[in-house]
């Protein structure tokens, strides 16, 4: 059964802020089986010149494959484009987020459960909910 998954990198974070890209980026991906053995791959290939790769969140049962998962997220968030930074070339599914829609999209969730919205310090796990909700909306 697929996993979508997102991965983190505390050096590709450092990285992409010291390009001017931002700190916030993150990798989206489809596992065939086992979303943990993705990211320990992604270590072992040292995807994107990084071998810090960590899971940041996971869903079981997807029914789509990677290209239509990644072209969702794409729709509201930027994919940061191999073909202008070197060290991550041959990658795909690298994403640069803006951190205005995830307070968006926390705030939206608190008011349709009848909360007071107010603004939270957004977290690495809010993050990742957001790009897997992004990936498995239809």
């Amino acid at each position: 059964m697929p996993t979508v998954y997102v991965a983190t990198s505390k050096g590709l974070a450092a990285w992409g802020s010291d390009v001017g890209l931002t700190k916030y980026i993150y990798k989206v991906g489809l596992a065939a089986t086992d979303a943990e053995a993705a990211v320990r791959e992604l270590n072992d290939s040292a995807y994107a010149g990084q071998t810090d790769w960590k899971l940041a969140r996971k869903q079981d049962g997807i029914d789509a494959d990677e290209a239509t998962l990644l072209a969702r997220v794409a729709a509201k968030e930027k994919a940061v484009d191999p073909t202008y930074y070197p060290r991550i070339k041959n990658t795909t599914g690298i994403f640069k987020l803006k951190i205005a829609n995830v307070e968006s999209q926390l705030l939206v969730q608190q008011a349709l459960k009848g909360e007071d919205p107010h603004l939270v310090k957004v977290k690495s796990a809010d993050i990742a909910l957001y790009l897997i909700n992004l990936a498995t909306q239809a």
